[in-house]
């Protein structure tokens, strides 16, 4: 097997690999613990939050929730390096008028909050979450805008992925590793069957009958029977 079939042999499963790892939907995607965020930079005009949310819920995903400070510190260090953001992002949060309680869109539990310290209207009905990029804090504004300069949304990396994804490493890495190894030793093989094979040829023509006496020998004895012919 030539040397240079190993490499096309281990592309397709170096595919599997990489892919087994992506769990986001594409690159421009980032990925933090069990969810993927991207920041839709694009300024668009709204009517209510619902039309920044479609931005979102049309890729699969929801606005942004916050669970613990390790993802509010995240988020907020990769819209200063790697997004450029504006100084206050959208959170996907809504005030619930039925249990007067603040509640993310994507129906997570509230767990961790961030709020600064800011005194409450008497009116929440219209009031939203908003992320203040500089700072980390959260405040309270109102929802009717009309305009956002960007909209920041999370989605969940699907169960499959998160939790089967080290078992599809392994099995990737176990296939790669096989592949290798009969890779390895097919060529092993091709290249003593090639040797024997030819060390078989050779043989074949160094055992080929042969006279048991040289051109010089052949040529004494004829001297000699034509000799032995005379004195007769």
């Amino acid at each position: 097997m030539p040397r240079a079939a190993l490499p096309t042999l281990l592309l397709p499963l170096l595919g599997l690999a990489a892919a087994t790892v992506a769990d986001c939907p594409s690159s421009t995607w980032v990925q933090f613990q069990g969810s993927c965020y991207i920041f839709l930079q694009e300024a668009i005009k709204v009517e209510s939050i619902e039309d920044v949310r479609s931005q979102c819920t049309d890729r699969g995903a929801d606005m942004v929730s916050i669970h613990n400070e390790e993802e509010n510190a995240f988020i907020l260090d990769t819209l200063k390096k790697q997004w450029k953001s504006p100084d206050d992002i959208l959170l996907g949060m809504f005030y619930d008028t039925d249990d007067a309680s603040f509640k993310w869109f994507d129906n997570s539990n509230m767990t961790f909050h961030k709020w600064t310290d800011q005194e409450d209207g008497e009116d929440l009905i219209d009031t939203c979450a908003f992320l203040h990029t500089k700072t980390g804090e959260w405040k309270k504004g109102n929802c009717e805008v009309s305009s956002v300069e960007g909209t920041l949304c999370k989605a969940a990396i699907p169960y499959e992925k998160k939790y089967l994804s080290d078992n599809h490493i392994l099995i990737s890495a176990l296939v790669i590793a096989s592949t290798v190894i009969l890779t390895v030793l097919g060529a092993i093989i091709w290249f003593l069957c090639k040797r024997n094979s030819d060390s078989g040829f050779t043989t074949v023509f160094s055992t080929a009958p042969q006279s048991p006496y040289n051109d010089d020998c052949v040529l004494v004895v004829a001297e000699e029977n034509d000799y032995a012919v005379q004195l007769d």
